[in-house]
Formats: C-alpha cells, structure tokens, sequence
C-alpha cells in the first residue's frame, strides 16, 4: 500500500537530518525572523543548529482557496502544514531539486501570497492551476502539483507542465535522496 504524504513527508524529513554531516543541521540566526526551528538562540549571523518541527497547529490555506473559488489539492495543502523547516536539498532521478518549506507563520503567509500571484498569472494565460512546491537546477523551472489531477509536473514558468514526473507529491518524495545539506 502506497504511503500518504504525511508519512512519506515523515519519512524523507528523518532522512534528511540523519544525512547531514554529523546529524546536525545549521543555519546564521536571524532574530528579525524567528522560527521554532531554531535549536538555540544566537547572535545575528551566528551558524546555530536547527532542525525541521511538526506545526503545533497546522496552517491553513482555506483563505486562498476561498479567494480564488478553488478548491486547492489536499496532498500539496498537506505538504505545507506538516512543518515548519528551511528548504530542504534534494536528488531526484531528474537532478537536483530544492523542496519549499515555511520556516514561520510569516513565511507560510509570503507562500499564500506568492501562490495567489502564481494562480492568477495561470488564469490570465487561460492554463489550468498549478501549486508550486520546488525548484529545480534549471532556470525558470519549479516543481508544481497539477491541482485537478495531483500530478507532480515539471513546468516552465508562464507555460503548461513541461512534463510529469510522478502520479503524486507522495510519489515523487519516494524518489528523492536528501542531498548534500551544506546550507
């Protein structure tokens, strides 16, 4: 039986940290943008450790939904209320990759603000509605969930999904080996 994305989320997450060099993830303090991440208060710019935390209270993307009369797919909804995390570094059969993450409240509420953009952008150019999710090493493309069908798709910005990488965000974490994690 396939995994859900929660447990397939759980699961690449506990990967990635045991990846890092020596189990320990870092990252400079920033005390003008806090995160329960953060394994210890630092000093601006200070390397402190971090590492990826389950949201107390899931985040919501009704607000979003709700404002462009869509209803969002659950997986990628699922995706981004799970955590708060940096962006996590990835290989996919198809490259590098570099998953989204909200690292604070702030940030989920700049990732509502820049998919709005990105689905309006997708109505005005009469294409059906993607959900951006990552980037990729090739400029000007990103990782995108097909709302409709949730379909993981590589897609160029402005144009259709190129192509489609897997039948399911669940599915295309299965594929990803944490990467080198030097951030």
């Amino acid at each position: 039986m396939a995994l859900s994305i929660c447990e397939q989320l759980d699961n690449f997450v506990s990967s990635y940290v045991e990846n890092t060099s020596k189990g320990v993830l870092s990252i400079p303090f920033d005390n003008e943008w806090p995160s329960p991440c953060y394994n210890k208060e630092g000093k601006q710019g200070e390397i402190v450790p971090w590492q990826p935390v389950r949201q107390a209270q899931p985040l919501s993307f009704e607000n979003v939904g709700s404002a462009l009369k869509l209803t969002l797919n659950s997986d990628y909804c699922e995706y981004f209320t799970r955590y708060f995390s940096n962006n996590l570094i990835a290989k996919a059969p198809q490259g590098e990759c570099e998953l989204l993450q909200v690292w604070n409240e702030e940030d989920f509420e700049r990732l509502q603000q820049n998919l709005i953009g990105h689905l309006l952008m997708k109505q005005r150019l009469a294409q059906a509605p993607t959900l951006f999710f990552g980037l990729t090493d090739e400029e000007d493309f990103i990782l995108t969930v097909v709302n409709e069908t949730g379909e993981v798709a590589l897609e160029q910005v402005g144009t259709e999904p190129k192509e489609i990488l897997a039948p399911s965000l669940a599915d295309f974490l299965s594929t990803l080996t944490p990467s080198s994690v030097s951030r």
